[in-house]
């Protein structure tokens, strides 16, 4: 409000304040106190201001300074309205400057004051002992270290430097700058130590997580007051010191709320969730007085327990207190219910809430993600009046989650319209999405996004990429990725290892599991079932028979149901039925339907009909449900021109409710996901795609191509089995391929299911005949095709 609006106002407005009139000729300082008492609002500050003004009465300066002191006291009104207070003062002192600046510290604009300070000096106002406090606490707000620096050498400058207030504010400064070197030196050479500034150096040291200069400090303390200890206690607690924490609480002759919550605090950052109730139990017996910080504290840990009852006792003891309004405690009532499936009480209290922040939304946003309710979390998403990165992070995670994966890139992408920055949880999210699509393209766009952003690649990140690549079938991309990383973690060697295998590089997976343990990484219950997955994609059973010793007695892990899968694969792979079928009889875990399952399909791929049939029929009469037992008995009936008993299995299939999972396969061009169906006809470029179809059909039978007609479990003539071969979801993928990929990119296709025989034979000649590269991702491995030969060697 310029000064011209601020006369157009003291004529508009009537002139009186309760409906009194103001005299123009009698406001004097007495005057002016009565109507400041009085004052309720910002239009009643208004008018006296305009009173002000019409009179003169500005010009006074202690009546100036006085209506800026009250205007700055105000929450109702607003710091610009007291700049232009401040302007209208012509002969400002010392005084009124420190309290413009002390306003603007304040309201959270710390730079404003720094500014202020150099009109300041421009128009030599005298500065005094009170200034060079409220610039230290403005550049502490707004971590300004350059600024700080200029501060410390005025207050040098102008000889305040001996002052205690001064110096403690200046130590204050650097501590929360995290400029500990420039706190210390000016804490070692101050001539006089009260209890602020050894607090305040504590407390820098506590800030930066230093433990040993904290505990010197402390130990150094004339008094150890409460403050003093209570910041040891939450260090403690940061740095996994729990004991250390326990015996200083136990030591204290005093303690208050923050000591007790500070402990409690220090429990559940360490995961000691049954100690920090037990505390909090004690806490309040004890008549200690509770507040929202601690209430927060004890409603996670009940999170933490999915302990319901406890958090609604929590809940009670809140509303008893008459603070269940606080922000932040409905945000953590509704983290807890959601954590603990109580959704629907999550909603009742996100909808009777009087004020809902940004993390208000998020809690719910997340409550309904944890919960499953992926819609209503989108619609609350949508209804969201401003959406920070959190919550984009939320709802993208959440769809990555729920395996919602083209949501995921979706959300994503509108995520970049509207200009947010990711952090590394959403890239994560995503990239995992790329991976389950096969959309590699996108991947590494965002892989480009990390490194022009200067992302740091974490363990987690740095993992995620690697796996990404491997199941997109780029392997140099993913040890480039691997070789970079400076930190990696047990799931790092464990996604190499495994990625390697999948592609089969299984010598060289063997080999980085070799330099694994040289590099002192501890292989865990993954790593193993990463390198048995190795041996098994190549059929080396001596290898995988000394790893899996290896586990249990070098490494002393227990193998689990999967370690023994991978056995039983191995096993039966190799055409080992008998050892593999003794070894699930002899497991001492109950086996599932993996391992069951392994065998199965061995039983099928190494023609051993009579086990197949057998262990089938077992199967279907433990998992009447899994529709992978059926279709594999199915198959091995068909194989034997058996189609009565097709037919019946078939029939228990539809008496059960039993849906075969559709096959499908997805290719990407230029960016976009396409996904098949076999003898699907519903792409756009249908008309095109069969055309190809025949055209790579007659190039295969020039190569020698003979169709797999057995693959088709339909009891109809050859002719129809081979167009229905022909349509298999693999070979549209390869065909729209060749259609939509220049060469030499590879055709890169990702199957739900394991490709079959046919389709993996037509592969291997389309890729001679076309000179192309196609890389399958199967369920379970990568088939690189080339000049008519695939990475596998025919052993899948």
């Amino acid at each position: 409000m310029s000064l011209l609006q601020l006369k157009h106002l003291s004529s508009a407005v009537k002139s009186t304040l309760n409906h009194k009139p103001i005299s123009k000729t009698t406001i004097n300082f007495s005057i002016l106190e009565t109507h400041l008492k009085k004052c309720r609002n910002s239009n009643q500050f208004k008018q006296i201001l305009s009173q002000m003004i019409f009179t003169g009465f500005i010009n006074d300066t202690f009546a100036a300074s006085r209506l800026l002191k009250f205007s700055t006291d105000l929450p109702f009104i607003h710091v610009d309205c007291s700049f232009q207070v401040f302007n209208l003062i012509e002969n400002s002192n010392g005084f009124i400057w420190n309290t413009m600046m002390r306003a603007f510290v304040q309201r959270n604009s710390p730079q404003k004051a720094v500014s202020l300070y150099k009109i300041m000096l421009d128009r030599n106002v005298g500065c005094d002992n009170y200034t060079y406090p409220i610039l230290a606490h403005a550049c502490a707000l707004g971590k300004s270290k350059f600024e700080g620096k200029l501060i410390h050498d005025h207050v040098i400058k102008m000889g305040f430097d001996s002052d205690v207030y001064v110096q403690n504010t200046l130590i204050n400064m650097y501590a929360v700058c995290e400029n500990m070197t420039d706190a210390r030196q000016l804490f070692d050479k101050s001539p006089h130590l009260d209890s602020v500034t050894w607090n305040s150096i504590l407390a820098g040291y506590v800030q930066v997580v230093d433990v040993e200069e904290a505990k010197y400090i402390y130990d150094r303390m004339p008094v150890k007051n409460t403050i003093a200890s209570n910041s040891m206690i939450v260090l403690f607690g940061k740095t996994g010191r729990v004991d250390d924490a326990c015996r200083l609480f136990d030591e204290m002759p005093e303690k208050d709320m923050v000591s007790w919550s500070a402990l409690i605090s220090c429990y559940e950052q360490n995961e000691m969730y049954e100690a920090a109730l037990a505390m909090f139990v004690k806490m309040n017996a004890e008549g200690v007085m509770l507040d929202e910080v601690v209430m927060v504290t004890v409603l996670s840990v009940s999170a933490h327990l999915l302990a319901v009852w406890t958090g609604k006792l929590i809940h009670g003891l809140v509303v008893k207190i008459g603070i269940e309004t606080y922000i932040n405690l409905q945000n953590a009532l509704i983290h807890m219910y959601s954590s603990c499936g109580e959704i629907e009480s999550a909603q009742n209290l996100f909808n009777a809430a009087y004020h809902l922040d940004q993390i208000t939304w998020n809690s719910m946003i997340s409550g309904y993600l944890r919960c499953g309710s992926v819609e209503n979390a989108n619609a609350l998403f949508d209804s969201m009046p401003e959406k920070d990165l959190v919550s984009w992070s939320a709802m993208i995670s959440g769809y990555a989650q729920h395996d919602r994966f083209s949501e995921t890139l979706s959300l994503f992408q509108e995520m970049q319209r509207f200009g947010v920055k990711p952090d590394e949880t959403t890239l994560v999210s995503v990239i995992s999405a790329c991976t389950h699509l096969a959309a590699l393209d996108l991947g590494k766009w965002i892989h480009a996004y990390i490194r022009k952003n200067n992302f740091k690649v974490n363990a987690i990140l740095g993992t995620t990429l690697i796996d990404m690549y491997m199941k997109c079938g780029c392997v140099e991309h993913a040890l480039e990725v691997f070789q970079e990383m400076g930190e990696k973690g047990t799931s790092t060697w464990n996604a190499l290892i495994l990625g390697l295998a999948m592609n089969g590089l299984v010598e060289k997976s063997l080999d980085m599991f070799s330099e694994m343990k040289t590099c002192c990484a501890t292989p865990n219950e993954i790593t193993f079932v990463a390198v048995l997955g190795a041996c098994r994609h190549m059929g080396l059973v001596d290898e995988g028979r000394r790893q899996f010793d290896s586990m249990i007695l070098e490494h002393k892990i227990e193998p689990n149901v999967k370690h023994y899968g991978c056995m039983v694969d191995l096993l039966g792979r190799a055409g080992l039925l008998k050892e593999a079928e003794e070894l699930i009889e002899s497991m001492p875990v109950v086996p599932d339907v993996a391992t069951w399952g392994a065998l199965l399909g061995a039983c099928r791929k190494h023609g051993n009909n009579d086990m197949g049939e057998r262990i089938g029929r077992k199967l279907i009469e433990l998992e009447p449900d899994h529709d992978g037992f059926h279709v594999l008995l199915s198959n091995i009936c068909a194989s034997r021109g058996n189609w009565d008993d097709v037919l019946e299995i078939r029939g228990t299939m539809v008496h059960h409710g039993v849906v075969k999972t559709p096959g499908f396969s997805m290719v990407e061009a230029n960016g976009i996901v396409h996904e098949f169906l076999a003898g699907d006809k519903t792409h756009p470029l249908t008309n095109e795609i069969e055309e190809k179809l025949e055209e790579m059909a007659k190039k295969m039978k020039i190569e020698g191509y003979k169709p797999e007609t057995n693959e088709v479990s339909l009891d109809i003539d050859d002719e129809e089995k081979e167009t229905a071969l022909l349509r298999h979801s693999e070979k549209l993928a390869i065909a729209f391929g060749l259609l939509a990929i220049s060469p030499p990119t590879p055709i890169r296709i990702m199957k739900n299911l394991r490709i079959c025989n046919d389709c993996h034979a037509a592969a291997k000649f389309i890729s001679k005949a076309y000179g192309r590269v196609i890389v399958v991702r199967d369920r379970h491995r990568f088939h690189h095709f080339s000049q008519g030969s695939c990475s596998c060697l025919d052993y899948w």
